[in-house]
């Protein structure tokens, strides 16, 4: 129990700190490398407190959209290496209201709210897992199948949308 506390204060500060670094780095590459390392931290925090499904889901997914993220920026930035000084935050004393407001109210929350008695007993990791599949695959089946052809079909057509704006680029400077 006192190492699984630990990790999950380790991975809960690396967390915090990686999202710190997305918005104090001036390449979006390099941000979204740290969004990376924030999220897979806190799938690691799913790990430690024994959620292996959810721990595992958490990490494959952002490593797949930051991929993503990356490709799309290096193809669509003018400056994604970040070389040039770049402003990554916009509107800041808005932003900096909204994060100390949005602080005090999850804190508030927290200490707050009547949380109720804590469990007794929790059921095993394995009935956890299979309590969660049958939740995805019954009432949540059609919600994950519709995000996931909308996310496909978004793929596609942004694909498609760069190689056309390529090919007419392409075209354009062979003509001058």
């Amino acid at each position: 129990m006192i190492l699984q506390t630990a990790f999950m204060g380790l991975f809960g500060i690396a967390a915090i700190w990686f999202a710190v670094v997305v918005f104090r780095t001036h390449s979006m590459v390099r941000s979204a490398l740290a969004l990376l390392f924030s999220q897979a931290a806190l799938g690691a925090m799913f790990l430690a407190m024994q959620a292996e499904f959810l721990g595992v889901l958490q990490i494959m997914m952002m490593a797949t959209e930051m991929a993503i993220m990356a490709i799309f920026m290096v193809m669509f930035m003018m400056d994604p290496g970040g070389l040039g000084q770049m402003e990554m935050t916009h509107q800041k004393r808005l932003s900096q209201a909204a994060g100390v407001i949005g602080a005090f109210a999850a804190l508030g929350i927290a200490f707050l709210a009547g949380w109720g008695n804590p469990a007794a007993t929790a059921p095993g990791p394995q009935a956890q897992l299979r309590g969660l599949g049958l939740d995805l695959m019954e009432r949540s089946m059609l919600i994950f199948e519709t995000a996931g052809v909308t996310i496909l079909t978004a793929m596609v057509a942004a694909t498609a949308v760069a190689v056309a704006t390529r090919s007419a680029t392409k075209r354009k400077e062979d003509r001058e």
